[in-house]
Order: C-alpha cells, then sequence, then structure tokens
C-alpha cells in the first residue's frame, strides 16, 4: 500500500500551507493525474473530484500563517503533512490495519523531508512528477488551498488573493504597501523581499 503525501503553498506571502495525503486503488484512471503545477485549473478540478470519489482513502492537511511564522516554513509543511496523514489514517484505520498484517504501508513524501507519521516513509524528490499517488496529493493540496485563498479574498478584497492566491505578484506586494498586511499575512516573509523566482507549489 503507497500512500502520497505532497504539501502547497510554500512560497507566497499569505495564507495557510496546505498537504495532502492520498491511498489510490489499482483500479484508479491514472490518466487523469499529473504534478499540479503542469495542470490548468480546470483539469485539477475534474482530477480533484476523480480522486475525491474513487481513491481508498484521502485527508487534507493544514498550517496556518501564525505557525508558518512560529516554527519556520519547512516544520509548517511537515505539520500539515501530518495532519493531512493522521486525517486519512482516521477515516481509513481498518485497511492500514489489515496492510500491516500483509505488506507494511509505506508513505512516500515529495521533497526532502518526512513528516512525522507513525508508517515508514521516503523523501523523493519531484515525486509528485513520479508517483501517481503523490500526483493526486499533489492535485488535493493545491486545489484546496486554492479555494481557501479565494475564500479570503471574499474578507479581503482589496488583496485580490482569488487571482494570485497569496504568492508574492507586482499586484500583491502594491496591495500590501498600500493597505498593509492583511490578518492571514505571513509576516516574516512580508517584511523580506524575495529575491528568487517563485514556482508555485
Amino acid at each position: 500500500m503507497l500512500i502520497g503525501i505532497d504539501e502547497a503553498g510554500r512560497g507566497p506571502l499569505a495564507g495557510p500551507v496546505s498537504a495532502a495525503s492520498v491511498i489510490l486503488p489499482d483500479s484508479f484512471p491514472f490518466e487523469i493525474l499529473n504534478d499540479s503545477k503542469k495542470m490548468s485549473p480546470a483539469l485539477r478540478e475534474r482530477a480533484r473530484r476523480v480522486i475525491c470519489k474513487e481513491a481508498i482513502a484521502w485527508g487534507i492537511g493544514w498550517a496556518s500563517p501564525a505557525e508558518v511564522g512560529q516554527i519556520n516554513l519547512l516544520k509548517a509543511s511537515l505539520l500539515a503533512m501530518k495532519r493531512a496523514f493522521d486525517t486519512m489514517a482516521a477515516h481509513c484505520a481498518g485497511a492500514l490495519t489489515v496492510a500491516r498484517g500483509l505488506e507494511p504501508p509505506e508513505a512516500v513524501v515529495d521533497g526532502l523531508y518526512v513528516p512525522d507519521i507513525s508508517i515508514p516513509a521516503r523523501a523523493v524528490v519531484k515525486a509528485d512528477s513520479k508517483y501517481p499517488a503523490v500526483m493526486a496529493a499533489s492535485i488535493l493540496a493545491k486545489t484546496a488551498r486554492d479555494s481557501m485563498m479565494e475564500i479570503y479574498a471574499v474578507f479581503y478584497p482589496e488583496y485580490g488573493y482569488d487571482k494570485h492566491k497569496g504568492y508574492p505578484t507586482a499586484s500583491h506586494r502594491a496591495a500590501i504597501a498600500k493597505y498593509g498586511p492583511s490578518p492571514i499575512q505571513r509576516m516574516t516573509f512580508t517584511v523580506k523581499p524575495l529575491t528568487q523566482p517563485v514556482v508555485q507549489s
């Protein structure tokens, strides 16, 4: 049993980090999957619906903007991954118990580090383009976070979160300069200029 885990939202100046944990069946239509960053919003949404319907189990986890500032971005991302796995595991405890008696379940995590979870896990760079379960996790994490930022846009319309999803675009920086930090701003990110290109994840 392979469990895919991935996160979304490490690069933004505002909003939470999201993560997802997914177990896919052998019968899943794998052709709909890809690295979420390479998919259009419409394709991601189509895939999200299929994943939520057809997956053996899935879970979403979050780390708040405040937690990003308190424990740093890496630890917040790993915390969101742990919460995603724990949420998923709570809904499929029976399946995981059966799997332990047959072939031990293993988690594959996109990146360089693994969260503190109750089963063996290994980190694989670019796993979201190699393992279908991780692709599915990347899609769920990305669509969940995008949806959350669209909700925040209703409460803080002047920041345009529905458009840039909190990433450091010129319009986002201009809004911060004009209105000051929003309540969901990552303050440790906002006060330091970003010097590297941003890739949405």
